[in-house]
């Protein structure tokens, strides 16, 4: 990880900020960017999401999944993790916190029903964790989003009569899932053939993922330049939302730290499950929550406070996994060695 990703929350909080300012000091700015839409999604917005989500979608490995019968256990735990408990959590969370502020209690079942297929490989590797089960879960997770993530969101905000639009739901999973994944197979084959995969891998995918990183930033820019009225007025949703948001990761992440604890995993087993298993997908979570009620609403606002916490809660989980497994924490095979955590500490350090 690169320091200018090891401190990405820094740079999302400044781009907010700016976002901010540019909301205040050049007005007109943002009745410029909204008049850019096409059926009610704006177009710069629409841009930066696809370049975010497209990236994510080039480790999909459908050699990989095959290869689940061979240790399915963690994996099986990962998913469980991923489509019941944090989903079930977020809901009761939302309700519990957000009741009087359905699009907040969106945000944060949004996000709790998004499982991660990008950074999570990033996270694993600093952890010392079994990067084949990464890549495999990962791959399932890209496999599993596109016809779990529409009917678990449907269901939650069912039962707490969430006002949705779940026509919107569907096309938002298709245009900011269904199309990056279909394009990241193909251009995948493409690329590959003509290049060949070391290439791919050395260069083509490193240079997406920088180009993921701008978008990222740009989109925060325009979405608080367009939302600053909206922030200012309402800017105790930000720290509203994020209660249910931190409560909820903590929760779930206890109860993968207990349950890869009770299978007796071994460290490097059970540390990727922790990861993936408290994992989010923040990038389609704002997808939607912009394509259903639009950039200037505080279902996209509070989506992006998932952003905001993601790294820094992602990083705490590393060091928390590594310090846990020099303890013997998971019983059941290998613990981290004195020989892993040093190779993990020097690959977290600037410039690595």
């Amino acid at each position: 990880m690169s320091k200018f990703e090891k401190y990405l929350f820094v740079w999302v909080g400044l781009c907010m900020a700016v976002g901010l300012v540019l909301s205040q000091t050049v007005p007109g700015l943002s009745a410029l960017i909204d008049s850019w839409q096409v059926r009610g999604i704006s177009v710069p917005i629409g841009i930066c999401l696809f370049l975010m989500m497209y990236p994510a979608l080039l480790n999909l490995q459908i050699a990989e999944i095959r290869r689940l019968r061979e240790n399915p256990i963690p994996i099986l735990l990962t998913l469980l993790s991923n489509w019941i408990v944090a989903p079930v959590v977020a809901a009761v969370l939302a309700k519990a916190f957000l009741g009087g502020q359905p699009q907040l209690a969106l945000a944060v079942i949004l996000l709790g029903s998004s499982p991660c297929t990008a950074m999570v490989l990033v996270w694993g590797k600093l952890a010392d964790g079994n990067q084949e089960q990464n890549v495999i879960n990962t791959s399932i997770n890209t496999v599993t989003i596109m016809f779990l993530y529409v009917p678990v969101v449907s269901l939650l905000t069912g039962i707490q009569n969430i006002p949705i639009d779940r026509w919107m739901l569907v096309i938002s999973a298709g245009v900011f899932i269904g199309i990056p994944l279909a394009m990241g197979i193909i251009s995948k084959r493409l690329l590959v053939r003509w290049r060949g995969m070391d290439w791919f891998e050395q260069t083509y995918r490193p240079l997406v993922g920088k180009v993921a990183i701008v978008a990222l930033l740009s989109t925060l820019v325009v979405l608080f330049s367009l939302n600053g009225r909206t922030l200012i007025e309402h800017f105790d949703a930000l720290i509203l939302v994020s209660l249910p948001l931190l409560l909820g990761h903590a929760i779930v992440l206890g109860y993968n730290l207990l349950i890869t604890r009770a299978f007796r995993l071994s460290y490097r087993e059970a540390i990727i499950a922790v990861i993936i298993g408290s994992s989010s997908h923040f990038e389609i979570a704002i997808a939607t929550a912009v394509s259903m009620f639009g950039v200037g609403s505080l279902a996209a606002l509070g989506t992006t406070m998932g952003l905001f916490w993601e790294v820094p809660l992602m990083l705490g989980m590393v060091y928390i996994g590594k310090a846990l497994g020099r303890r013997g924490f998971w019983p059941g095979g290998q613990h981290l060695s004195a020989r892993a955590a040093s190779r993990s500490v020097r690959a977290s350090e600037p410039g690595s």
